[in-house]
């Protein structure tokens, strides 16, 4: 053995050693968890896929747990009770946002969800004033989802009860709203733009989904470096940036500071009144990120969630009928449902709750870490430290639900039928870091929900399909979802007289 290659395995083998040091000092310092390894960590325990094993992981080490995604440490929090005392009694020390290695290198810094301290604060505080001024949980924001309702509508009957894929036409549906928000205009549902557009954003959700995303999120700092699939999902999503910038100037120049059309216009007219203040955060980066983000946060989470609502319809079709009952009772065929009627509407309600918390749309919740040295639970979290609170273990916490792991709308009704909200129900997480959007979401879900079920049946393509709603609801949590369906146009009597 020569003397380079001597001095090499030497210098690796004092890098192998040192790490370990590193890691089990740290450890020392972090609550109990499984053994990592080198490099990798607890990847191959996990699979990537902590939400999967968060339950063995809880029942061996406890609700409060550290694994290791690569070199990086994270402690996990399980359950609704040490969720909620994190995020709720400890707001402060666990109020600022983890490393998001994908957003972060979209946002660069900017915008709502990967940004701490003052710039979060003033950014945060205005896009949720603005978007209440502007409409949202309002009559105003409710017409405008009720009017893509009509699109969509339109959309459905145009195939004519032939099998389509349900997750097109209501993902395009749910994005013109927040483009009515954002941008102040809807797209045509055939716009080539508008089809580009969702494509990158599907895209770039398929690829966090995927093994290689979640490789890049545990070893982001090689992987930005490396050629790859994901190079071009970043290039791709650079095109929707170059289209916002675009639409801001547009704005810019055509801005009437008494007459806002939408978040864009408010945010250049607060940004102008702030000019002269040095500490002002409204500025042209913010802006172009936030809007960046509610065009994605906007999109595929809520056009899911309805999509997987269907399919729970045509797997469960006395479900789908006991909700049309319910609409035909409360509300009359020419007109489409708004939001007040959900109060009249008691199992409608109870079945839209639980399909928020059987989806679980976002199971592993997004990092935390603390802001300071914090003695939580007999545990001393360093400064720093990235913290999970892992929302699928509140949504499945068995000590607030009757059937955590089965789809069952009687978790919001007492045992006279009558509706009744549950607190460990968190899909949009909970405390300082609660999604700003999720009045929104909430709305979009119940207005385009029900306005399907009124005017249509769903069905299975082919009537001898099965559906194993557990097993689907892994597959969409691994790679998303694809199926196909018929809309049936239903009939009611009225008076005797049957009309469509």
């Amino acid at each position: 053995m020569d003397v380079l290659t001597l001095s090499l395995c030497s210098f690796l083998l004092f890098y192998f050693i040192i790490t370990i040091w590193k890691i089990q000092k740290t450890r020392l310092r972090l609550p109990p968890g499984p053994t990592p390894l080198p490099f990798i960590g607890n990847l191959l325990q996990v699979s990537f896929a902590l939400y999967r094993f968060y339950p063995k992981l809880a029942k061996q080490y406890g609700p409060i747990f550290t694994v290791w995604l690569g070199s990086k440490p994270v402690v996990v929090l399980c359950g609704y009770t040490v969720i909620k005392e994190a995020l709720i009694n400890y707001s402060h020390q666990f109020s600022a946002r983890g490393h998001l290695a994908v957003s972060g290198r979209l946002a660069q810094g900017y915008g709502i969800v990967t940004t701490n301290g003052e710039r979060w604060q003033q950014v945060r505080r205005f896009a949720v004033t603005a978007l209440r001024n502007f409409g949202m949980g309002k009559r105003s924001m409710e017409e405008r989802v009720q009017e893509e309702s009509r699109h969509l509508i339109k959309a459905i009957d145009d195939i004519g009860g032939e099998a389509f894929n349900p997750l097109a036409v209501v993902g395009r549906a749910v994005n013109n709203v927040i483009n009515l928000v954002v941008f102040g205009r809807r797209w045509d549902y055939e716009d080539e733009t508008f089809l580009k557009f969702l494509s990158i954003v599907n895209n770039l959700f398929t690829f966090l989904r995927s093994r290689l995303g979640l490789a890049y999120t545990a070893f982001d700092s090689l992987m930005k470096h490396l050629p790859g699939p994901h190079q071009k999902v970043f290039a791709d999503c650079e095109h929707v940036k170059s289209f916002i910038r675009e639409e801001i100037e547009s704005h810019r120049r055509t801005l009437d500071p008494e007459s806002p059309r939408d978040f864009i216009d408010c945010f250049l007219i607060q940004a102008n009144k702030e000019k002269d203040v040095r500490s002002s955060e409204l500025c042209q980066e913010n802006l172009q990120a936030s809007v960046f983000e509610l065009f994605l946060a906007g999109t595929e989470t809520t056009a899911n969630n309805v999509q997987f609502s269907l399919l729970v319809m045509i797997k469960h079709p006395d479900i789908q009928e006991r909700i049309q009952e319910e609409i035909d009772a409360v509300i009359v065929m020419d007109r489409l449902p708004c939001v007040a009627d959900r109060f009249q509407m008691p199992y409608t309600n109870a079945v839209i709750h639980e399909l928020m918390r059987y989806i679980d749309i976002v199971p592993m919740g997004l990092a935390r870490k603390v802001t300071e040295d914090t003695n939580f639970r007999g545990f001393i979290l360093p400064k720093g430290t990235t913290v999970f609170p892992l929302l699928t273990s509140a949504l499945a916490d068995p000590e607030y639900w009757k059937a955590p792991y089965d789809f069952n709308p009687e978790n919001f009704l007492d045992e006279n039928g009558k509706f009744c909200p549950q607190e460990a129900l968190i899909p949009f997480s909970t405390g300082k870091r609660i999604c700003p959007g999720e009045s929104l979401a909430r709305m979009e879900i119940f207005l385009f929900l029900t306005a399907l079920l009124q005017k249509f049946s769903f069905k299975p393509e082919n009537p001898t399909d099965t559906f194993n709603l557990d097993v689907l609801r892994r597959t969409f949590r691994k790679q998303g979802l694809t199926y196909n369906l018929r809309a049936i146009p239903r009939t009611k009597k009225i008076n005797g007289h049957t009309r469509q």
